[in-house]
């Protein structure tokens, strides 16, 4: 599975109401998902979202990224990285899942 394939397996099965495991790649949330960490994703509705929670999203329409929503405002949600990098909004409709767990790489296991 290529570096982005991931995401496309991930919306697929959480479109069909399935939580699904996946193991992004890169560094741009250091420090709360690891590269490589196995990664779980659950369907969410978007009155159940806050301010910390890390989700799959479309930004700019067509790019999925697994970044953190830093704000949250009239029903669009800002998404940034854990370095303070901000994506832009996105509306309720560009996200597609919540990570509900995170498995790193030596195996040790948090919920978020």
């Amino acid at each position: 599975m290529d570096e982005r394939q991931w995401a496309i397996v991930a919306v697929d099965a959480l479109a069909r109401g399935e939580v699904v495991q996946v193991r992004p790649r890169g560094h741009s949330m250091r420090g709360r998902i690891e590269d490589g960490s196995r990664v779980t994703l659950a369907p969410c509705l978007p009155d159940d979202l806050a301010v910390g929670d890390v989700v799959l999203a479309r930004v700019r329409g067509w790019l999925l990224v697994l970044h953190q929503i830093v704000d949250i405002q009239a029903g669009r949600f800002q998404i940034g990285t854990t370095s303070g990098r901000i994506d832009g909004w996105v509306s309720a409709a560009d996200i597609v899942g919540r990570v509900i767990a995170v498995e790193e790489s030596d195996e040790s296991f948090h919920e978020i």
